[in-house]
């Protein structure tokens, strides 16, 4: 059975803190307050913990699960040809709603599903959330929804959603709003804006000022 924690209260917020971080390495589902909608988190090098995931939300392997990380520092393990606006970019945005595309280290063994040798990784600006994934490492994140249905913003929405499909729910109470990150594909020579979501593009021109968007 699926066990909540406010963590609003610090003593609630400390046991869901350590439960969550239990259920994770074991290869549990989690869910956990973000800076944008509630998640939906596993063990991102955990491939069975993954594909429950995919499962619980109702997608395939097609649509692959971002990275959500604690530190920019994670990224030197993780990420592969970063570029200097890329880290620009970190600098600037970080924690914050940015997601960039970059290549992945090839030598990693996860399986987030058809990456392509990508990953869609970000650090969310939430202190739930860093504090969580400071201590379990990377966390492969999706939204805390059902395929098809409404990214939620509070815990009660992603509760009735994923029932017991979830160890540990996070209760931060609402998120600041639905406005999505910005997706900013790096892995190439000029980063592409993919999806302007709270960063708009002349935001990320001033960081990049070659920043191109796709049509």
């Amino acid at each position: 059975m699926a066990r909540r924690y406010d963590c609003n209260e610090a003593t609630d917020r400390a046991t869901g803190l350590r439960e969550a971080a239990s259920a994770v390495r074991r290869g549990e589902l989690v869910v956990l307050p973000t800076d944008t909608v509630y998640g939906l988190g596993a063990d991102a090098f955990g491939s069975e913990a993954v594909a429950d995931l995919l499962a619980a939300k109702g997608l395939g392997r097609s649509m692959p699960t971002p990275v959500l990380i604690g530190s920019p520092n994670t990224l030197h393990g993780l990420v592969t040809d970063f570029s200097e606006q890329a880290w620009e970019l970190v600098d600037a945005f970080w924690p914050g709603p940015l997601t960039l595309v970059a290549r992945h280290q090839p030598s990693l063994q996860w399986d987030l599903g058809d990456t392509r040798g990508t990953v869609t990784i970000r650090m969310p600006l939430h202190p739930v959330a860093i504090e969580l994934l400071t201590e379990v490492g990377p966390m492969a994140v999706s939204s805390a929804n059902l395929t098809g249905h409404p990214a939620p913003e509070d815990c009660d929405a992603a509760q009735q959603m994923l029932g017991d499909s979830v160890s540990v729910y996070l209760d931060g109470g609402p998120t600041p709003g639905i406005v999505p990150s910005s997706i900013v594909d790096v892995t190439g020579k000029v980063p592409v804006l993919l999806r302007e979501g709270a960063l708009s593009p002349e935001e990320l021109r001033k960081v990049v000022p070659d920043l191109e968007v796709a049509s």
